[in-house]
């Protein structure tokens, strides 16, 4: 019985020597932290009051240009990866419907592309400038319309 409590108390010790060890102690050359990375970019709308969306003009509305760019840049930027190749759907969610979650106004559309949205969406504000989130809104508000930019057939 004395060697057994013997051995457990001498685990004891080392135990706690090894884990007091590294305490205080910045890690070993080329090893990590535990501690979290600073936080850049919020995913989802930031918290706080409303802001007034109404203010939010898009300099691009009805712009056939433009939707033909912001075409361009949902294609680029893959957008197509989660909402589908025609924007009809997939892991996210259809930008054809009529009813959205989060608003289909012209500032509702560039807020949920800058500030990106739960469960999914990122944030686009970090890569993409204002000009071409307003781009991918003219596009994303022509879907469905005679003014969409390499429509699917059948529409």
């Amino acid at each position: 019985m004395t060697l057994c409590r013997r051995s457990s108390a001498a685990f004891g010790v080392v135990a706690l020597l090894a884990l007091s060890t590294g305490c205080g102690h910045p890690p070993p050359s080329g090893g990590v932290s535990a501690a979290s990375p600073p936080m850049q970019t919020a995913v989802g709308p930031v918290p706080g009051p409303p802001r007034d969306m109404a203010s939010l003009v898009n300099p691009y509305a009805n712009d056939r240009t433009a939707m033909t760019e912001g075409r361009q840049l949902f294609v680029r930027f893959n957008c197509s990866g989660c909402h589908g190749g025609r924007a009809g759907g997939g892991m996210g969610p259809s930008l054809r419907d009529v009813d959205w979650i989060y608003g289909s106004g012209d500032a509702q559309l560039f807020s949920s592309i800058a500030e990106g949205r739960a469960h999914g969406m990122p944030s686009w504000q970090p890569l993409l400038t204002a000009d071409q989130m307003w781009k991918l809104t003219t596009y994303i508000k022509s879907l469905r319309t005679s003014n969409e930019p390499q429509a699917p057939s059948g529409e």
